[in-house]
């Protein structure tokens, strides 16, 4: 690793307790709020493909196959490159780490619209996919280097809210742009504002808290079980640490497939909802984008409603509350199946209320990785579980496109639910369990 991007050393701890207060309180807020935009704006450069994808179509003369084999192509990309960056950033400094990886994928996506042939443009996307891969791992360690287990599940899922931000100012951004200008500023203009924010990730983020001379979080807190899971397995090799906390750990495991079908219900809703109104409804390109950011609206107020849940309802077991969220996207998922209107305002509801459910395990299932871990893993088994989920996102690229070509709608949604179903039935195995831990020996 470059020597810049290397963990920033520790620093000999400060005895005055009202100066680590306030250094604590100033540097978790300043993280929260720049992680909060800079994961946003990831989504910029993420998702604007999506939402100019009909103008491609028209523009290039590409067809939906085209699209789906794009798709498909970066999130495997994607998966890749979140479980390599989870184990290269838990020991990286993620001021660089995520700055860097948001600075390049900007840069791609301003070459991407300048591009026209199908060969540079996959080129391209898989690119992006790899940079990309480099925001959430950092994210994902400082929120659990700088916010204990206690009230990390109401931090986390305010900070899990930049996802819906993100997903739901580009398809208005993007959108507009296409219309108006055409589908290549909707790819540059994104890019441009990814650039610069990702100087701002490099300048405004800090490391752990021992690199500024503060205790642990577990200390500052007197969060015994931050504390214990800040003592388990302390001092083992990465090697082990990897082997016996993430690879060899089953609730890991259980989660990951989890996280599969999670991402097959999230993913075929925000890359193919648009289109799903468009052709099937007959709806504006800027109408149907208008019920995707309604997806992401529903998405933040169901993230917050499931990590203040799992705090205060069920102290700090994450199972219970993915359960009942898991069973809200089956509910939700079979009304937008089976509701006989062709009502913009309630297609659109019906696609908050996916939104709402969908979210809840979408940010639970990887806290719950994170906790289930070694203290010193977050970034690996997040980024392991990710791996997962964009598995899971693949699938609902080429795969789904086929399934449009063979069965239209009817057949999306058809495997919507039973990945909605299934995503219910891996997840009730952990509503009685108790908050896990690392297996140890």
């Amino acid at each position: 690793m470059f020597h810049f991007l290397r963990e920033a050393p520790d620093q000999p701890l400060i005895q005055d307790q009202q100066q680590v207060d306030h250094l604590y309180r100033y540097w978790r807020i300043n993280i929260l709020i720049t992680t909060y935009i800079g994961y946003a704006v990831f989504y910029f450069t993420r998702k604007s493909f999506n939402f100019v994808m009909p103008s491609m179509l028209e523009d290039l003369g590409l067809k939906a196959a085209d699209i789906g084999m794009l798709g498909t192509a970066f999130y495997l990309t994607y998966g890749v490159s979140k479980f390599v960056s989870g184990i290269l950033s838990d020991k990286a400094n993620p001021r660089y780490f995520m700055g860097l990886g948001l600075i390049a994928t900007g840069v791609i996506n301003i070459f991407f619209g300048l591009s026209s042939s199908l060969l540079a443009l996959m080129t391209l996307w898989i690119l992006n996919a790899f940079f990309q891969g480099w925001g959430w791992p950092p994210c994902s360690r400082l929120l659990t280097t700088w916010y204990s287990r206690k009230e990390r599940g109401l931090w986390w899922s305010i900070w899990n809210t930049s996802h819906n931000v993100g997903a739901a100012l580009i398809p208005l951004l993007a959108g507009v742009l296409a219309v108006h200008w055409g589908w290549r500023y909707g790819m540059v203009v994104p890019g441009v504002v990814a650039v610069l924010f990702g100087l701002v990730v490099c300048w405004r983020v800090r490391d752990r808290p021992r690199s500024l001379g503060l205790p642990s979080v577990g200390e500052w807190q007197n969060d015994a079980a931050e504390k214990a899971q800040e003592q388990d397995g302390k001092g083992l090799p990465l090697k082990d640490v990897l082997c016996r906390y993430v690879l060899l750990n089953r609730y890991v495991w259980l989660l990951a497939f989890a996280y599969v079908l999670v991402y097959v219900v999230r993913t075929g809703i925000n890359d193919w909802g648009n289109l799903f109104l468009i052709r099937e409804h007959g709806y504006s390109l800027i109408s149907a984008n208008s019920a995707l950011s309604l997806f992401e609206l529903g998405g933040l107020l169901g993230t917050l409603v499931a990590g203040w849940g799992s705090d205060k309802l069920f102290k700090g077991n994450r199972g219970p509350m993915n359960l009942i969220f898991a069973i809200g996207v089956v509910a939700s998922v079979a009304l937008l199946w089976w509701l006989p209107t062709q009502n913009f305002t309630l297609l659109a509801g019906s696609f908050f209320l996916i939104g709402f459910f969908i979210f809840g395990p979408q940010m639970l299932i990887g806290l719950a990785a994170a906790e289930a871990s070694h203290k010193e893993a977050a970034g690996a088994s997040t980024g392991f579980v990710g791996l997962f989920a964009y598995m899971g996102a693949a699938l609902a690229g080429y795969p789904i496109a086929r399934v449009l070509d063979v069965w239209s709608w009817t057949g999306f949604l058809g495997v919507l639910a039973v990945a909605a179903a299934l995503t219910a039935l891996l997840l009730a195995p952990l509503a009685k369990a108790r908050v896990v831990r690392a297996p140890s020996r």
